[in-house]
């Protein structure tokens, strides 16, 4: 099974995905699962990812050697992304599995959701900030002193997300328990 992950911009964002979804698939069934971040086009954003022109060039280029599609991007607090999202998962999911997840408000949260934070901050908070990478994750960074390491610390604290996708799918349930059921019929 190959799966391909578009995200908004893979430079970071590959770190926290990549683990995530292995975890996922695990839990679905499929440890083996071949999981790929799309790297080329770079998309640079929301607003890129989100373009139908930029979405026909991934699956124009894929289709055939890719089994599941999940375009994942962050909500940044725009309630109507979800919409606008399944717009996009209805028109690409037509002969192929083609999901849409907006991050809570920011991927970050996920990764934030497989460790063990520091008793005074309430999850709580994390979920309702619209800026949990400055707010929240660039301080755990700090604290877990892996800032300087590769995507500031994403890729060693992203490891940690694939042995935890339960843990991160309770804490994320909102997104993330709708998709892991998307990806359980898939498979």
């Amino acid at each position: 099974m190959n799966v391909l992950l578009i995200p908004e911009d893979f430079r970071n964002d590959q770190y926290m995905l990549a683990p995530l979804f292995s975890g996922l698939l695990n839990i679905c069934g499929k440890p083996n699962a071949n999981v790929r971040v799309c790297l080329d086009p770079l998309l640079g954003g929301v607003s890129e990812a989100m373009k139908t022109e930029r979405l026909d060039e991934i699956v124009a280029r894929y289709d055939g050697m890719v089994d599941i599609y999940v375009l994942c991007v962050d909500r940044d607090g725009r309630r109507g992304r979800e919409e606008a999202l399944a717009v996009l998962e209805g028109k690409y999911s037509v002969n192929r599995h083609f999901f849409c997840v907006a991050a809570i408000e920011e991927l970050e949260a996920w990764l934030l959701a497989a460790h063990d934070l520091p008793s005074e901050w309430r999850w709580q908070d994390i979920r309702s900030d619209v800026s949990v990478k400055e707010d929240f994750y660039e301080p755990f960074a700090k604290l877990r002193k892996v800032e300087y390491s590769p995507g500031q610390g994403r890729k060693i604290l992203g490891q940690a997300m694939k042995g935890k996708a339960s843990r991160v799918v309770q804490r994320c349930s909102e997104e993330l328990a709708p998709l892991l059921a998307k990806l359980q019929a898939a498979v």
